[in-house]
């Protein structure tokens, strides 16, 4: 008689394959609301209107600002120019001064009316970096005053909005860069996994300090002052450009040990290319703002190191373009949630446009004037889509709630 046959146990079904997992619904009071389309829901599927926080606003709202100046300034120096380009770019520029002038009040009053939570960014990790970005916010804007706003409000007023812009952003900025770092290296805590691009944010200022300081050089009094000006950009340039390569380097070790790490936070890598992009056209502009300050020995000696370390950078900066691009194309297939760290899409880029252009001017080469005529276009493309969903946050309120 054969043995009794031995029938085994079906298999468990996979519980979380992607095209079987079932959906759940997240019940409303724990749904996080990033966005509009994320917003919690009652139990008839109605949304639930979002209730705006009046003592959260944080600094990261001047990145808005950033990004739409720089539009406003790449426009200005382009080596290709169509009809019409300069009154857009004049447009901008007043448009921008305007989000400055409501940031800057709108942040006067969070700060008198809940010193509390103005004071708990300070002392956020992440926030915190972002203290950078109010600085250069303010120089951006002064910049543009320079280069297109002398058409709306005459040449003098321009020079006074930038001289006064350039010394609030740089006092601003220089605070940020040795505050905020103060904070990390004493009371934060961090993990191997932590750097991001945000860490950027604090010690860039110096650097648009650099390049926007360099049109003011012309308009300063001759003499010591000038030269002051002038050499004091060439010091500002080393104080962010030296301290950026540190924290470069802190990333591109955190990406290749930890990965890419949370879809919120890969925008911030786009960041990488302000100080590159940056640190071309301050190096450009302050050798053309030499001329006439300095020896003819030393203007040349400018001259060159602008051209050698420009075309240096710029390579790293188009090698960085291209992961940056590959890992945001990545994240986007699983889902990239909307925030204000999408504006790292714009200002950085922008950088690498007047940093081609500047080239372009220097060496009349068709590859610097094709290049940077086509990042404007990704420049303006990506400013017009961010903007958009920028003002549906701020109106729906998902952007007026913390993250």
């Amino acid at each position: 008689m054969s043995a009794p046959t031995t029938v085994p146990p079906p298999l468990p079904k996979p519980a979380h394959h992607p095209w079987t997992r079932p959906r759940v619904r997240p019940r409303a009071e724990t749904r996080h609301n990033p966005s509009s389309a994320g917003r919690p829901r009652q139990e008839d599927g109605a949304r639930l209107p979002v209730r705006r926080s009046s003592g959260y606003f944080p600094p990261n709202w001047f990145a808005a600002a950033m990004g739409t100046g720089i539009v406003a300034t790449a426009a200005a120096t382009l080596p290709v120019q169509v009809p019409g380009q300069r009154t857009f770019a004049t447009t901008v520029w007043v448009a921008d001064a305007v989000l400055l002038a409501v940031l800057l009040t709108a942040t006067a009053v969070h700060w008198v009316r809940h010193p509390q939570q103005a004071r708990a960014h300070i002392s956020h990790p992440v926030i915190s970096h972002f203290y950078g970005a109010p600085p250069m916010a303010m120089l951006t804007v002064g910049a543009g005053a320079l280069l297109v706003g002398r058409d709306v409000v005459g040449a003098h007023t321009a020079v006074l909005i930038d001289a006064v812009l350039w010394v609030a952003g740089t006092l601003t900025g220089l605070i940020s860069a040795v505050v905020v770092p103060y904070y990390a290296f004493t009371r934060h805590r961090y993990e191997p996994a932590s750097p991001f691009g945000g860490w950027l944010m604090p010690i860039v200022p110096p650097m648009v300090s650099a390049s926007t300081g360099a049109l003011l050089v012309p308009h300063t009094a001759p003499g010591q002052w000038r030269t002051t000006l002038l050499l004091g950009c060439y010091s500002l340039f080393g104080f962010s450009l030296l301290a950026s390569l540190v924290i470069i380097t802190l990333i591109w070790g955190r990406l290749m040990q930890h990965k890419v790490g949370a879809a919120a936070a890969v925008p911030t890598l786009w960041i990488v290319l302000g100080p590159l992009g940056q640190s071309i056209t301050a190096a450009g502009l302050l050798s053309k703002a030499a001329a006439g300050v300095l020896p003819a020995t030393e203007v040349q000696a400018t001259n060159g190191f602008a051209l050698l370390y420009g075309l240096g950078t710029w390579g790293f900066a188009v090698l960085w373009f291209a992961v940056a691009t590959a890992l945001t194309l990545r994240t986007l297939r699983s889902g990239l949630p909307f925030s204000l760290t999408w504006w790292s899409f714009t200002f950085p880029v922008g950088t690498v446009v007047t940093g081609t252009s500047g080239l372009a001017a220097r060496t009349g080469l068709h590859l610097f004037t094709v290049t940077a005529a086509g990042l404007y276009v990704v420049l303006l493309l990506a400013w017009l889509l961010v903007a958009t969903r920028t003002a549906r946050g701020a109106l729906n309120g998902t952007l007026l709630v913390p993250a």
